[in-house]
């Protein structure tokens, strides 16, 4: 039951690398290189604490840890994840849309993406925190629904994420140091366990 867990938070931490793992390359457009470097700057933090929450809870969710405290952690990190996601939304939403053809709309549907994902991991700490922690059997069955919610959210796309950052936006934040920084500290969380 646990592993269930650990395992849909491995496949969580891969919605992370959507917005550092840009691809190589040099933009055609330098106007674009003070956007890119706002949003990556302004990511860079939350990327680490969604990595840093998804490895306190998958070291809380062993077969030997008690279920308070599992829930503890679960309700700890996915809150964490939540304020993460809501931060990227608004960074994105404050550095403006990009200058690219269909920016605003770009940047609108990321800012709504990300705010969504901000959503379902806030529900995902409510789901835990309700979890009878009295009862083995019953806090086991509980977790596995919130796995199971939680790989759902791990399969849920990032295109608009993906969209916003094709082309030559994605050339230009890669040209950033904090978006390189970004996703080296993020892809350990990614290991399947």
């Amino acid at each position: 039951m646990n592993k269930k867990l650990a395992a849909a938070l491995s496949g969580g931490a891969v919605l992370v690398l959507a917005l550092s793992a840009c691809s190589s390359g040099s933009s055609k457009d330098d106007k674009l290189d003070p956007w890119a470097k706002q949003v990556c700057d302004a990511v860079q933090p939350q990327v680490q604490k969604i990595a840093a929450a998804n490895t306190a809870i998958q070291k809380e969710t062993t077969d030997q840890s008690a279920p308070a405290d599992v829930q503890k952690a679960d309700s700890k990190g996915f809150q964490d994840i939540s304020d993460a996601y809501k931060a990227m939304a608004a960074a994105i939403e404050k550095a403006g849309p990009p200058d690219v053809d269909s920016g605003k709309t770009k940047q609108e549907n990321a800012v709504k993406e990300l705010n969504a994902l901000s959503a379902s991991y806030a529900d995902l700490g409510k789901q835990s925190d309700a979890l009878n922690t009295k009862d083995q059997a019953k806090f086991a069955d509980g977790l596995d629904g919130v796995a199971k919610q939680l790989e759902k959210l791990s399969k849920t796309g990032t295109d608009a994420l993906k969209e916003l950052e094709a082309g030559d936006v994605g050339k230009a934040m890669a040209k950033q140091a904090s978006c390189k920084s970004a996703s080296a500290s993020a892809s350990p969380a990614t290991t399947q366990g």
